[in-house]
């Protein structure tokens, strides 16, 4: 058998179509790396109750890396590791009080599966209620009352430099933030020293996996350290400019089974 490689997988703009599915190429390669010996894992910013459904789709048996970082554990083993570091709750009230200075839409905080908006909104309540979380609705500063795996901020284009260039001066010892691709204009936070790598390598230490033997695809800027740690970081062809000029290479996009035709030239699996 070829060496055991890990292979870690984002799931939006990757291993998952535009339409949120993974196609039938794709689960085919991925079954095939498997079966070669190779280890597969989800590295994403969703949270797990929004993930899961795939984590079963693929049958895996292996941790998973939720919310960038801030919570990666083993679905079928609990006794591998609880790895949960939210944001301090003081930080994340002083950056909803900080907010009130700039226009936003929406502030959401997620305390694993709890969700808190401040404000009620129809639409991100149906993104947001996958996995049936207990969601309350009002002023964060008074009704979020503990601390945060995740926030997000959700604004105008023209907001979103102005509030990420006050936070970055403000918080920038403390938070980790990213924004999301367009039509998002969202910013995420996470607690400062969080990322898909910390909890990539928490799963390669644990199987043994050298850096040269891992291989991580990622699209978007929450994937930046993920493909930067991995000996073959794949920046995905609709990846961003930033993703594809960090990575080692870059597959096709994913609506062309980018993760599936990489995998199978690499590790010599039928596609």
């Amino acid at each position: 058998m070829a060496e055991k490689h890990l292979i870690a997988l984002d799931l939006d703009g990757t291993l998952l179509k535009d339409d949120k599915t993974i196609s039938s190429k794709t689960k085919h390669v991925i079954k095939e790396a498997r079966e070669a010996g190779h280890i597969v894992m989800i590295a994403t910013g969703r949270p797990y109750r929004s993930s899961e459904m795939y984590y079963k789709e693929l049958e895996l048996d292996t941790p998973i890396v939720n919310f960038n970082g801030a919570f990666t554990h083993h679905p079928r083993n609990p006794g591998w590791g609880f790895y949960h570091e939210p944001l301090d709750i003081k930080v994340a009230k002083d950056i909803v009080e900080a907010c009130r200075s700039f226009q936003f839409h929406n502030i959401i905080a997620e305390v694993m599966d709890d969700v808190y908006f401040h404000y009620h909104d129809q639409k991100l309540l149906d993104i947001f209620s996958f996995g049936n979380p207990r969601v309350t609705t009002g002023d964060l500063s008074n009704f979020l009352t503990d601390s945060p795996t995740s926030m997000l901020i959700h604004t105008e284009e023209e907001q979103l430099k102005k509030i990420r260039n006050h936070l970055a001066e403000v918080h920038a010892e403390v938070i980790e933030q990213r924004s999301w691709a367009a039509p998002w204009h969202v910013i995420e936070i996470i607690k400062v020293g969080l990322n898909k790598a910390v909890g990539l390598k928490k799963a390669a230490d644990y199987f043994g996996i050298p850096q040269e033997r891992i291989i991580a695809f990622g699209d978007e800027d929450n994937d930046l350290e993920m493909l930067d740690f991995a000996g073959y970081g794949v920046a995905m062809g609709n990846g961003i400019d930033e993703v594809k000029s960090i990575a080692n290479d870059v597959t096709v996009t994913n609506e062309e089974d980018g993760v599936a035709k990489y995998l199978a030239d690499l590790l010599k699996l039928k596609y």
